[in-house]
Parts: C-alpha cells; sequence; structure tokens
C-alpha cells in the first residue's frame, strides 16, 4: 500500500484513519475520451475489495451493448468479489438526440432512483454516468445534487463522469479531473471501433 504523505493535514478534527476512510464525490469531465472508462476502472477496484456497486447509466443510449456492462455484471455474478448493478435510465440518449423531453423524464426518474438508493445505502460505489449532461442542460438541479450527496449516510463513494460538470459540482467534489482531449482518431474521420469505443 502507498504510504504518501499529504501536503496538507487538515484541521478537522479527524484522525488520519476516519479521514482516509471518508466518502468521496469524483467528477471525470472535459472533452477527452476516457471518463466513462476511468469510472469502470474504479468500480473494478471497488468489486475487486467486495463493495457492492451500482452504475446508473444516464445518456448513453440503453440499446448500446457496452463492453464494461458485460463485464462488471458477469464479475459481480462470480461471488469472488462485490455485486454489481446496472441500471439504464430509460431509452437513454444517444448522440443524435429524438425526444428530448422523454429523456429528460428518464434522467429526472434515474436521479430519484439514485436518491433511494443513497438514503437505503444500496451500495458502496456509484458510477452516474454521464450525470454531468442532465445537470448542464439544467434537467436536474445542481443544487439538489450536492445537498444530496452532502448529506449522504453512510460511507458511500460517488464518481460522475459527463462533459461540461457544473462549476459548482467542481467545487464541491472531492477529486476532480478534466479530460484535456489532444488527438482523437474521429478528428480524422475514423469512426468508433470496437473494443476502443465499445
Amino acid at each position: 500500500m502507498p504510504q504518501g504523505q499529504p501536503t496538507v493535514v487538515p484541521n478537522d478534527g479527524l484522525t488520519t484513519r476516519q479521514r482516509r476512510n471518508r466518502p468521496l464525490v469524483f467528477v471525470h469531465t472535459g472533452t477527452g475520451k476516457g471518463k466513462s472508462t476511468a469510472a469502470f476502472g474504479l468500480a473494478l477496484r471497488a468489486w475487486n475489495q467486495g463493495w457492492p456497486v451500482g452504475v446508473f447509466q444516464f445518456v448513453k443510449s440503453a440499446k448500446w451493448k457496452v463492453g464494461e456492462e458485460r463485464a462488471l455484471k458477469t464479475l459481480g455474478e462470480t461471488g469472488e468479489g462485490g455485486t454489481v448493478a446496472w441500471h439504464k435510465m430509460g431509452e437513454g440518449w444517444s448522440w443524435v438526440q429524438r425526444d428530448i423531453e422523454s429523456s429528460e423524464e428518464a434522467a429526472r426518474e434515474g436521479w430519484e432512483q439514485v436518491k433511494r438508493d443513497l438514503a437505503a445505502e444500496s451500495y458502496k460505489l456509484y458510477v452516474l454516468d454521464e450525470f454531468a449532461y442532465p445537470m448542464h442542460w439544467g434537467w436536474i438541479d445542481t443544487d439538489e445534487v450536492i445537498e444530496v450527496l452532502r448529506n449522504r449516510p453512510g460511507t458511500q463513494h460517488v464518481v460522475i463522469t459527463g462533459r461540461n460538470a457544473p462549476e459548482k459540482l467542481v467545487d464541491f467534489a472531492d477529486l476532480v479531473t478534466d479530460m484535456t482531449k489532444v488527438k482523437h482518431p474521429m478528428d480524422a474521420g475514423q469512426k468508433g471501433q470496437r473494443g476502443i469505443e465499445w
């Protein structure tokens, strides 16, 4: 186990162990590729620790066959690590938006389910995949999200992915990574490919 030393020790009254084990909020945002990929990597670590993992896909189409879904569900069924539940929010949203109203409703219903699960402490790690979009678009109130996350019981970790994460959420989160695109094959006209994009 790495034994890194923090550069700052806050005067918060917590012991080193209490501070080390406090629940975290992660935000993976930016225009670059890898936001969801990094979140699913975190889910693998959580599974390995025996933690129950809940994945909530807010934006990508529910019809897409996501490789991480199959892998994590299969691992969750082995009984060797934690359980894995995968929730697709309604019909989802693809890069070609067709029905904004039903997508907005599905996102709100999804957020209500996340709130219920947080209150019940259903999972130790929540992956709210592409959840930054519904907040950015004004479908879900960022202040409410922050309030719910601030007051969540137990030691539940939450990772939120998606471009354009609201500044308030970025300020609130414990760990924020901004994926910056430097270069992408799609810029040169190459379509997404099996094993890379899905």
